[in-house]
């Protein structure tokens, strides 16, 4: 397996010295990260924004777009690699207690990630599955993006889900329209999960991440999510992970 870009590398240039090199419009970019790439000379730049590009130590040269690996038997895009390792431990990194959980009865064969909105229709057709997914050993972790900012209605009945005693119970009570008027007077991490969606690239919900980092947006039924997680799970030991 070829390996995605490295994160950082002793040999790329920090943010800081790059910061008055990278500047567009009189303005610097926001840059939260460099790392190296196996192209001499040719290092990943990441935004705080969650953009990424390539430029050389100057700073004067800037590639937008993905790197490839020719391996000899086909091409691997590094680019989406990278990109899906940071996504899975930016959500990795998110503590359930912070989240809304679904989890099967009994062992649990895979983990789904669901940037959600409790008012959006696909999101609603996608959470009625839930317990199918439960039964084949899926778990659901729902994550909050209110579709219409962190002032539209979304946003205050995630803001009351997050609030409840039992979040489980008033997530499908959101889902089904019972939701009751309950306090939102809480530290609910809304607008910190909303803010993670956008840089990781979620522009509409549902937003699906699978275990390895690859997201996915829209609805997906049941029988084609379990054979996206399969297939992963075959990669994953095709190649020796």
């Amino acid at each position: 397996m070829t390996p995605a870009l490295a994160a950082t590398d002793s040999s790329a240039p920090t943010p800081a010295d790059l910061s008055d090199k990278l500047v567009v419009n009189g303005q610097k970019m926001p840059v939260q990260s460099i790392g190296s790439t196996p192209m001499e000379g040719i290092f990943e730049v990441q935004l705080d924004s969650g953009e990424t590009f390539y430029t050389d130590r100057s700073g004067q040269y800037l590639l937008v777009g993905s790197l490839y690996h020719n391996n000899g038997k086909r091409l691997v895009n590094l680019t989406e690699q990278a990109q899906n390792q940071q996504r899975h431990k930016a959500i990795m990194d998110i503590p359930d207690s912070e989240a809304v959980v679904f989890k099967p009865a009994g062992k649990v064969h895979s983990v789904l990630t669901v940037f959600t909105d409790t008012t959006c229709p696909y999101c609603q057709k996608l959470h009625h599955e839930v317990p199918e997914l439960n039964k084949r050993g899926i778990e659901v972790r729902y994550l909050a993006f209110p579709r219409a900012g962190l002032h539209g209605e979304g946003a205050r009945e995630l803001r009351r889900v997050w609030c409840s005693d039992n979040r489980s119970e008033a997530f499908t009570a959101a889902i089904d329209g019972d939701l009751d008027q309950s306090s939102d007077d809480c530290d609910a991490p809304i607008a910190k999960q909303y803010q993670l969606g956008q840089q990781l690239g979620v522009q509409g919900t549902p937003a699906i991440v699978f275990p390895d980092g690859r997201m996915v947006p829209g609805y997906l039924p049941v029988d084609r999510l379990t054979a996206m997680i399969n297939q992963e799970s075959d990669s994953s030991s095709d190649s020796g992970q």
